[in-house]
């Protein structure tokens, strides 16, 4: 087994064929086939089901997705500081749930240093992958929150993962809608009065049952629901379809994608508590501390 195998495998994971992955990987379909099946008989675990209407992983490759998304990671955190071409570029990194601050905070953190030379990576991204990111040094600070709907595991995977939780700030819970909604002028609005409309959320991936969403109200039954994982399609689809999202109320005006969109204040309440993570006994480089110092200047909660 080697990490070009594994790479196979989730490239083949993640495409509708195997021309579609040999095409993405640039290799021959037969090599790809070739490769996989080299590995499946080394492992003794059947990872793809194939048929004449495609492929598909069995049980036993979910699992094994799971772990060589791990282990590809972890390889490309050490090729990229350690083998990849000019290291003497300035290095940083940030994994985020959807929020604003957390951008202007990267932001400042570069404007002050301005290095000659970088490499910096901020990765908007799904909660699991702000965790594991954090946890694998991918990233050294990652944003999350969690609500009163999925603390207890949140809080239960920070224990897990060796990770410590800063809280910044707690949030009511709002319904975001583009100007012109029927409820866009509203003071409060309830959940039974929007059973109508679509709500858009963030999508966590299948692997991501819904306790580990970044919204509140996430055991709540929505009778029509959209998921997608990129911010400007999000508002695109509330804007299109009339419908709405659940968010913290933080709209920014001079924020080009939310520009549009307005907040009303929802009557169920399931606040957020907006922190940031760190790894427990880690040591922060000087972006790093940089960057929490930033973040401080949003801190609402003390102690």
């Amino acid at each position: 087994m080697n990490v070009n195998q594994l790479k196979y495998v989730l490239a083949i994971a993640s495409s509708s064929s195997m021309r579609e992955a040999a095409t993405k990987l640039y290799v021959s379909q037969p090599a790809l086939s070739s490769s996989v099946r080299e590995l499946e008989e080394e492992l003794g675990i059947l990872i793809f089901e194939r048929s004449n209407k495609g492929i598909v992983l069995t049980d036993e490759g979910r699992e094994f997705v799971i772990y060589a998304k791990k282990a590809v990671g972890q390889y490309e955190v050490l090729e990229d500081r350690y083998l990849s071409f000019g290291r003497e570029k300035e290095r940083f990194s940030v994994s985020s749930q959807h929020y604003n601050f957390a951008i202007k905070a990267f932001s400042a953190v570069l404007a002050k240093y301005a290095p000659e030379k970088y490499d910096f990576s901020f990765h908007e991204t799904k909660t699991m992958e702000v965790l594991e990111n954090v946890r694998s040094l991918k990233s050294e600070v990652g944003i999350v929150s969690y609500s009163g709907a999925n603390e207890p595991v949140i809080k239960k995977l920070l224990r897990e993962y060796q990770l410590e939780f800063v809280p910044l700030m707690r949030r009511d819970t709002y319904a975001y809608f583009w100007k012109g909604h029927p409820f866009a002028d509203h003071k409060e609005v309830s959940l039974s009065e929007l059973q109508d409309y679509p709500c858009v959320s963030f999508d966590q991936g299948e692997d991501d049952p819904f306790y580990l969403t970044e919204e509140a109200m996430g055991d709540y039954d929505f009778a029509k629901m959209i998921r997608s994982d990129d911010r400007a399609t999000t508002m695109e689809l509330i804007a299109q379809l009339g419908g709405y999202s659940v968010g913290s109320g933080m709209l920014a005006e001079e924020d080009a994608v939310l520009k549009g969109m307005v907040s009303v204040k929802l009557v169920e309440e399931d606040p957020l508590v907006i922190g940031f993570i760190t790894r427990k006994s880690g040591t922060l480089s000087k972006f790093g501390a940089a960057y929490v110092e930033e973040l401080l200047k949003y801190q609402e909660i003390k102690g």
